[in-house]
């Protein structure tokens, strides 16, 4: 990578968001390559911090930063103007239909939020962190938002008929066995941070 990048004029290193498979190495990268790790607040190896609308230079054109909060509270996305194109992190995946969304308040709110902020944007292609290219934005942008949306209705439905369920069980009612082994009580810090939809859960289990 350093070879690769040995001739631009325009070096940094830009992270969408703190977690250890974007982060972990950047400090080290911008040792080799001679660079600063751009990014956004609170992310530690982060030398220049980035907010959105702020507008970043390179050889290729400007990126601008827009705040995509949901998967992490500082995650930015990056649009590539020029070429109607988006560099998504983590926000949406480049396969299936959901992604991880944080815990802690507002998670779920903020993360439809940029949803129908990424609406406003003429986008002919998205990048991913994980998979291949999004060729058809608006779809994906549809896509992700039904299955989140149909995720609280599940969680809405269940408590209307069955307002006492565990949360273990209401875990099993929505998600099946579809969770990874470890994950399953996760979804319910999600579901609490959503507030009042949720308010069931805070009741003690029994």
């Amino acid at each position: 990578m350093a070879l690769a990048v040995r001739d631009a004029h325009h070096k940094k290193i830009i992270l969408t968001h703190g977690h250890s498979d974007h982060a972990e190495s950047a400090s080290s990268l911008s040792v080799a390559i001679d660079s600063e790790v751009w990014g956004p607040a609170g992310v530690e190896c982060v030398s220049h911090v980035l907010a959105d609308g702020d507008e970043i230079t390179t050889d290729d054109g400007n990126l601008i930063a827009v705040g995509t909060p949901g998967h992490t509270p500082e995650h930015l996305s990056f649009y590539w103007e020029a070429q109607r194109a988006l560099f998504a992190g983590d926000h949406l995946l480049g396969k299936g239909d959901t992604t991880w969304v944080a815990d802690y308040p507002g998670c779920i709110s903020d993360y439809l939020n940029s949803i129908d902020r990424l609406r406003m944007l003429r986008l002919s292609v998205i990048y991913p962190a994980h998979g291949p290219p999004i060729e058809n934005p608006t779809e994906a942008l549809s896509r992700f938002e039904s299955h989140r949306l149909a995720r609280i209705q599940q969680v809405e439905e269940a408590l209307e008929h069955h307002p006492s369920m565990a949360t273990e069980e209401l875990v099993g009612f929505v998600y099946g066995d579809t969770l990874p082994t470890g994950m399953e009580r996760r979804p319910l810090r999600v579901w609490r941070r959503f507030g009042n939809m949720y308010r069931l859960l805070e009741k003690p289990d029994g």
